[in-house]
């Protein structure tokens, strides 16, 4: 093969493994589970299933987790006008961490008919990571208040996480491990003092820095043979 094909050849490869090797480290990212919710209302019980979507993004030295509902939970007999409900949920941790995450939202931004689904507006909160190891996030306990009335929902069917993260501990201290959740997978943590950021823009500007370095260094090792190549023919 000649010096040009060659080169072409070296300069290809060293491309192509940049994208190879950082898709076998995916990301962490949030899936979808099921909740059957199970809410105890001022006339009575009521039941809804709604599929729970969580997700975090890097915020400062922790994460800001949002929780969405795909679907309305519970009802109201009467209409509540806008900004007469207020949603407000709790997020159970488990793996390298323990205990439940506060998350808030907005009160409803329009009026909610009678005898119809009510559909929770997206609730956020902020994770600061307590020790290194992977981390999830499940839903937990719902609550609605509206026009003086208290309503809790709780999950009655046991529902997996809907998001696992690899996390480092504030500061760097601290060490812990779990397995992944089925339902969701995630990537190994970063160094002390930066933690990754879920999503699908951070695998892209990453792959592309990666792709870059190596091509760059594909290329200097081809010029370097290039220009060698006369010595060698002398």
């Amino acid at each position: 093969m000649s010096y040009p094909k060659r080169t072409a050849a070296l300069v290809s490869a060293a491309a192509l493994a940049g994208p190879v090797l950082l898709l076998s480290a995916p990301a962490a990212r949030a899936d979808v589970v099921n909740v059957d919710y199970r809410c105890k209302t001022p006339i009575g019980a009521k039941s809804a299933v709604s599929p729970i979507d969580i997700r975090a993004v890097r915020s400062g030295s922790g994460y800001r987790i949002t929780m969405s509902w795909q679907k309305g939970v519970s009802s109201s007999p009467v209409e509540l006008g806008k900004g007469a409900m207020n949603p407000s949920a709790t997020i159970r941790l488990g793996g390298a961490d323990s205990g439940t995450l506060a998350v808030t939202g907005p009160a409803n931004a329009a009026a909610i008919p009678a005898d119809t689904p009510i559909k929770i507006s997206d609730l956020s909160g902020t994770y600061t990571p307590r020790k290194t190891g992977k981390v999830t996030f499940t839903a937990a306990t719902l609550t609605i208040k509206a026009l003086g009335t208290t309503t809790t929902c709780d999950p009655s069917n046991n529902p997996g996480p809907s998001l696992t993260l690899s996390v480092t501990a504030a500061g760097g201290s601290g060490s812990s491990s779990s397995s992944s959740s089925s339902s969701s997978s995630s990537s190994s943590g970063g160094s002390a003092g930066r933690l990754p950021q879920t999503g699908p823009a951070d695998s892209a500007v990453a792959l592309g820095t990666l792709g870059g370095t190596v091509l760059l260094a594909g290329a200097a090792g081809a010029l370097w043979l290039t220009r060698r190549n006369p010595a060698v023919r002398r």
